[in-house]
């Protein structure tokens, strides 16, 4: 046999392969011809000797069987002759291959010459249809299927081959139809199961003509399918022999023998092969019920079976019934195919499911939420080919897919409706409907990346439609609205950062790393990508992502529409408003500040000629003015950058310096930029900055005063922004006002200071200020009698506490002034007294007002929360939407503006004029006030960044009605009588204050929380009723060595006395609280050039702990507590640590036994873990007679029978990992220093209770069993009953050994230990004398123990 040639062969192998090959003598696998000259009209031999004449050469030519000489034509006309194809010149000498190279150059000659072969006249048989994904492989091996070699002409591939047999299988499928309906007949007469658990369905035509799984392959024989057909007819004859119970019992049987893996291939093999047989029998039905040609193709529709409700079979549908008609000249479409037809059926019904059942959510293009039953037209556009499609509306998914389309209208509809789906989750309005949160699963989705990439497509449309759906995302109007109305109250410049809760996770990364090699906040921040920091804060990736550089493109390389314009400036103010490095970051973006100064803030500009002008560009816009407010509230660094740097002070003349009507700009946008500005400037001048222009503008600010009181009539549409604008002019001159009173003071500082470091003092001095406050004053008086029309109440409500602001910082600033004169001033404020505020606060419309107080109160609702709005931890939001028609804190018909106000001036001029305080006794007393305070002082308000901004004022407001208090409590009976009152809400308060309200915790501890004055029942016979109520029954004194709740009563009395002293050690404690302490003085106190920033700091929690009463103990405890050892750090106390102690002791048996309120928000477990702090501090503390005297008796009152109860050792208690590691270090501290203390044994023996976990008990019987010979706390010293440590019985079978070996070995005597032997014994025969049945292990482990126990009769146990 002759071998291929290999590529390694070379040329004289390959000759010698070749001899080889004619020396055989085989035939070769080509033939050779000499092609035949067309030209010529010659055959092979005459074109052959043309050749050897015009050079001897000869070419081979290589044809292929049946291959035509001409291309087919191209058209489905015959092909033309050309009549000059005999008249044109030819050269013998010209070779095809040469002209051939000469023409074609480059295979792009060729590729452009293509053209698709023309196949109009040939037939088209569409395959027959499948219940496979892909066509069926043909095997060489199925021989069965391929035509003989007789029925094909000529020598045919297998492929061609298969093709021919498969057109003589359709030509006699009629005959094998009639063959095979008639054995079907036949098998339907047979009694045999229609479904068997092999699922045999004999009734079916094609199982009786040929086998489902056998088809040959492998037999011994030529034709394999003839022979399974043979086998497969013999089963058929055997199976009609049997009965239907024969059937079934050797079907059982062989199930039984096969491996159920090969049944379950049987199975699916068969259900295949049974759905592609329904599938053929559907389409002879279709053919059969279309009729004849003339009455139309019909389609067969299915019921779903998703269906929950039975729907009735679909009608056959004809052609007439179709939505759109076929026509004659439409290709292909005389036969239809209801499978691609199915799109252009009506839709189904949409599916009636139980609501319990959760459906995809769907919106509209509003972003409303459609219901899933509601059966909307298709002319809306709400249907697509998506998932449910007989359901109108998009899902969220199907939008993202939309919003990466090609079409750019798609992108836009898409952005657009996820901008308005937005905008109605972070106003709640999905809140009941869906389950979840819409605003949470479209960050998770990552919508910011989305909408990031959107704000880069050069199509305006889609980049419009983008930064809509991000200020949608980021800006709540509501939220602006909202603390735009606090602008002006009582410290309402201030504002706390949108920052999200600070994570300190990474710290523990570096637990034991050395300082230096610790990453910077900065460095970290940098490694992390993207989507890390978007998923702790989204403003922060925004800026990663290099969110402002795109924004200030927009704004001034694209200029886009008014719409997207606002937009962009809303989410720079948002950006602005995250924290004090956005704002910065805002305004080191190149460019972009000067190109909204200057684009959005010009000097000059003209009348608009448009009511709606297309474009904003180069009139004054508000949004831009707000922008420059809220970052000057982030510092006054910034703020002097944006007045010196950006000319912010031209622009704030130009807008100031005219009426609002001269600024040629629409009515209400005059109204609403220059309250912006009079806001920017009040915000510059709470620095002690832009003063100046106070000089400037005077003229202009004491006619907008004068005009602002001629209002337009309540129901005209520029009355409320007249009224904000007049609101922000007073709080511009009140801190003009401020600036202005620390001028002298500042002024002596600059000539004495000796290098110290001192603000320059503000141009503006009290003279310039001092004339204002007559006219003001008359103005509010005109406010307080316009109260009387019911036309006028609201605007002057509305306008009345900015008034009081204003008074409040004249009279503080007043009485600091070197020129003060008491007398004249006591007189004005005792005129102020009669006139204006006992006036105002008898009103009938204030009384009214203040009836609101509890309803509006943030802190005594909080659990009648409306379904809030959608906020994510990291992006807070400030949860305002809908705050106007429910009621709060800042709604028209809510009294705190106006309280905080005159609570504000009343605490100032009370502080001048001491004699004023017992006049405003009635309104510290009136119902409204006490019934307030009450439901504060029972009340437990949760801490979040959207409830800070809010809880500030209301706590600002308990805290102006408490210092009242502490004016009153001492020279007003009636007022005394509420002193208990006072005290708790001042105790529930402190724990509740803000970062930036340290001074007002400063003041309390101060004033009000040490006070014996609010102590009742210090000086009202309360200790002696403490022990009168824990009298005993039997005065046996030496059954109660410890000391009883009889000594509670002494102790008390001790503290009262130390009460000043108690004052001085907790303010000591807290020195570490200074800095903030001061800062937040400078705000309240008005000391304007020496604020930094009116952004508060970070809401990261309380500014004190929950368990402040601890904190000298858990300060003693840092200083001196158990090293990992269990040994002491130090080897003795600091100086003054036992005095401390004892304070703190003292303090907190006050508080257990009168503000037993004031602790409920420290765990039971928490108050044990604190005072644990005096056994693990020290190895003698606990010994020392004063502190076992407090300790004794916080211990009774813990362990009372109403405390016990409450007490959860599984919960661990705060800043522990468990209650377990605690106690593991108390019993190695009494091992090493109790001495047998009985103090110290109690407690060691608390947690020893049945009812906790038993590890507490298996640490003192396992690891610490040498304690039990020194904890002899005897039954009648512990005040807990024995039951609680006896019942029920352990259960426990590593406890219950350690008892036996306890009580056995002689560790546990009754002389060392009586309570734990009581207990361990009890244990112990419980389980032993058990009847109750119980598993193998503890029979066996019962068993072991009666064995053990018969070894030791004739033993006398240690007692």
């Amino acid at each position: 046999m002759l071998r291929r040639p290999q590529p390694s062969d070379c040329e004289a192998d390959l000759l010698r392969e070749q001899e080889s090959f004619l020396a055989s003598g085989a035939p070769s696998a080509a033939s050779v011809l000499r092609r035949p000259d067309k030209r010529r009209g010659q055959g092979g031999e005459a074109e052959g000797d043309g050749s050897q004449e015009n050079g001897g050469t000869q070419k081979d030519v290589v044809t292929i069987e049946d291959l035509p000489d001409e291309l087919p034509s191209l058209t489905p006309a015959p092909p033309k002759k050309s009549r000059f194809k005999a008249s044109r010149v030819t050269f013998e000498e010209d070779d095809a291959e040469d002209r051939l190279d000469a023409h074609d150059t480059h295979i792009s000659a060729v590729l452009s010459r293509i053209v698709e072969r023309d196949t109009s006249s040939v037939p088209i048989s569409l395959p027959a249809f499948t219940g496979m994904a892909f066509p069926k492989v043909m095997h060489r091996s199925e021989t069965s299927s391929q035509a003989p070699p007789s029925s094909v002409r000529g020598k045919k591939s297998i492929f061609a081959r298969q093709i021919a047999a498969q057109k003589l299988n359709e030509a006699k499928t009629p005959q094998d139809d009639s063959s095979g309906s008639s054995q079907t007949s036949g098998l339907k007469e047979q009694n045999l199961p229609a479904e068997t658990g092999m699922d045999i369905a004999l009734s079916d035509a094609s199982v009786a003509s040929q086998p489902r799984l056998v088809s040959g392959q492998g037999l011994g024989v030529l034709d394999g399918s003839t022979e399974t057909l043979r086998i497969h007819m013999e089963n058929q004859a055997k199976l009609r022999v049997m009965s239907q119970s024969e059937i079934l019992e050797e079907q059982k049987k062989l199930l039984s023998q096969l491996d159920p893996r090969l049944v379950e291939f049987v199975r699916s093999h068969k259900a295949q092969s049974v759905q592609s047989e329904e599938t053929n029998k559907k389409e002879d039905a279709l053919e059969k019920a279309g009729g004849p040609p003339s009455s139309g193709p019909v389609f067969y529709c299915e019921r779903s079976m998703e269906e929950e409700e039975p729907q009735p079979p679909s009608a056959i549908i004809t052609e007439v019934e179709l939505p759109v008609k076929p026509q004659k000249e439409w290709v292909h479409m005389d036969k239809l195919e209801p499978e691609k037809l199915e799109w252009m059926k009506d839709l189904p019904p949409p599916r009636k499911k139980g609501t319990e059942k959760a459906m995809q959510a769907r919106f509209d293009f509003a972003g409303t939420l459609m219901p899933p039953t509601e059966d909307l037209p298709t002319h809306l556009g709400l249907h697509h080919h998506g998932e449910e499609p007989e359901r109108a509306g998009y899902s969220l998914q199907e939008l993202f897919l939309l919003s990466r389309s090609q079409l750019i209208q798609q992108r836009s509809l898409a952005l657009n409706t996820l901008a308005n789906i937005l905008s109605k989750a972070r106003a709640g309005e999905y809140a009941s409907a869906l389950r979840g949160t819409v605003t949470s699963t479209l960050l998770d989705a990552g919508v910011l990346f989305l909408l990031r990439f959107a704000l880069d497509d050069g199509v305006e449309g889609v980049m419009s439609a983008a930064v809509h759906a991000l200020k949608a995302l980021l800006v709540s109007s509501e939220d602006e609205e909202c603390m735009d109305s606090t602008f002006s109250w009582y410290l309402g410049l201030a504002s706390f950062p949108l920052l999200p809760s600070s994570q300190d996770d990474e710290e523990e990364d570096y637990e034991g790393v050395d300082g230096c090699m610790k990453q910077t906040a900065k460095e970290k921040e940098e490694q992390k990508s993207d989507f890390d920091v978007t998923q702790q804060d989204v403003v922060k990736g925004l800026l990663k992502m290099k969110l402002l550089p795109r924004l200030r493109y927009i704004l001034e390389v694209m200029r886009p529409s008014p719409r997207v314009a606002q937009d962009v400036l809303q989410i720079l103010t948002r950006v602005a408003r995250h924290s004090l490095s956005s704002a910065t970051e805002v305004l080191n973006c190149p460019r972009l500040m000067e190109t909204v100064t200057s684009e959005f803030l010009p000097t000059s500009w003209s009348a608009s000629s448009s009511p709606n002008p297309q474009s904003i560009y180069g009139v004054p816009v508000p949004s831009a003015m707000k922008l420059l407010r809220v970052l000057a509230t982030s510092g006054r660094h910034n703020c002097a950058r944006l007045l010196n740097s950006l000319g912010v002070k031209e622009r704030l003349s130009r807008l100031l310096g005219a009426e609002p009507s001269e600024l040629l700009l629409e009515p209400s946008e005059a109204l609403r930029v220059t309250t912006e500005a009079y806001r920017f400037w009040a915000v510059a001048a709470g620095y002690g900055q832009a003063c100046q222009l106070y000089i400037d503008l005077y003229s202009a600010l004491l006619k907008s005063l004068q005009s602002g009181h001629r209002l337009a009539p309540p129901s005209h549409a520029l009355q409320p922004l007249q009224l904000q604008r007049l609101s922000a002019l007073l709080s511009l001159l009140t801190q003009v006002t401020h600036a202005a009173g620390c001028h002298q003071e500042l002024q002596a500082g600059v000539l004495s200071a000796q290098g110290e470091e001192c603000p320059p003092p503000p141009p503006v001095s009290w003279g310039h200020v001092s004339g204002l406050q007559a006219s003001l004053l008359g103005h509010l008086k005109g406010l307080v009698k316009s109260l009387d029309s019911p036309v006028q109440a609201d605007s002057s409500l509305t306008l009345i506490p900015a008034y009081l602001v204003y008074l409040q910082a004249y009279y503080q600033q007043l009485s600091r002034q070197t020129f003060f004169k008491p007398v004249e001033t006591l007189q004005e404020l005792e005129l102020l007294t009669s006139d204006v505020l006992l006036p105002l606060l008898c009103h009938s419309v204030v009384q009214g007002l203040m009836n609101n107080l509890r309803s509006s109160s943030l802190v005594c609702n909080v659990q009648s929360h409306h379904p809030g709005p959608e906020t994510t931890s990291n992006l807070p939001g400030l949860a305002c939407a809908g705050w106007k028609e429910r009621s709060g804190l800042v709604v028209p018909s809510s009294p705190f503006a106006l309280v905080i106000g005159l609570g504000s001036l009343l605490e100032t001029i009370t502080g001048i004029h001491r004699g004023l305080s017992s006049k405003f006794s009635s309104f510290l007393l009136s119902e409204p006030v006490i019934g307030y305070l009450q439901a504060c002082s029972k009340s437990t308000p949760t801490l979040s960044v959207s409830r800070a901004w809010l809880l500030r004022h209301e706590h600002l407001l308990l805290y102006l009605l408490l210092r009242m208090a502490h004016r009153l409590v001492p020279v007003d009976v009636e007022v005394a009588k509420q002193a208990s009152l006072y005290h708790q809400v001042a105790l529930v308060l402190l724990p509740w204050l803000l970062p930036g309200s340290e001074y007002l915790a400063h003041e309390l501890l101060s004033t009000v929380i040490f006070n014996k004055d609010f102590i009742s029942e210090g000086h009202s016979g309360g200790p002696e009723a403490v022990e009168l109520g824990e009298l005993k029954l039997h005065d046996d004194v030496r059954l109660h060595p410890s000391p009883s709740l009889q000594t509670v009563g002494a102790l008390l009395r001790e503290a009262c006395v130390q009460l000043p002293s108690i004052r001085g050690c907790f303010l000591t404690h807290l020195a570490y609280l200074e800095p903030s302490v001061i800062a937040s003085r400078k705000a309240l106190l008005g000391r304007n050039p020496w604020i930094s920033s009116h952004l508060l700091p970070e809401v990261t929690g309380p500014t004190l702990p929950s368990d402040w009463p601890f904190l000298p103990l858990i300060k003693l405890y840092e200083q001196t507590g158990v090293s990992g050892g269990g040994g002491l750090a130090v080897e003795e106390l600091p100086a003054g640590a036992l005095q401390a102690a004892v304070h703190c002791l003292q303090w907190l048996l006050l508080l257990e036994v009168w503000r037993e309120e004031s602790l409920k928000v420290v765990p039971p477990v928490a108050k044990l873990a604190r005072l644990s702090c005096v056994f693990l501090c020290s190895s003698d503390l606990f010994l020392e007679r004063p502190v076992q005297k407090l300790t004794w008796g916080l211990f009774r009152l813990l362990t009372r029978a109403s405390r016990l109860d409450s007490l959860d050792l599984d919960v661990p208690p705060p800043g522990l990992a468990s209650f377990q590691d605690l106690y593991s270090a108390l019993l190695a501290q009494y091992e090493s220093v109790s001495f047998g203390d009985q103090l110290f044994g109690c407690w060691v023996l608390l947690p020893l209770q049945r009812r906790y976990s038993a590890s507490l008990r298996l640490a003192v019987f396992g690891e610490h069993v040498g304690m039990l010979r020194s904890l002899g706390v005897t039954l009648e010293q512990l005040s807990i009953p024995i039951e609680q440590f006896t019942s029920p019985p352990e259960d426990s079978l590593p406890l219950l050994r350690l008892y036996f070996r306890s009580l056995v070995t002689g560790s546990l005597k009754l002389s060392w230990c009586p309570v734990l032997y009581v207990v361990a014994l009890s244990h112990v025969n419980s389980f032993i004398f058990s009847q109750d049945a119980a598993a193998q292990e503890v029979e066996a482990a019962r068993h072991s123990i009666l064995r053990k126990i018969y070894y030791l009769t004739d033993e006398v146990l240690p007692c």
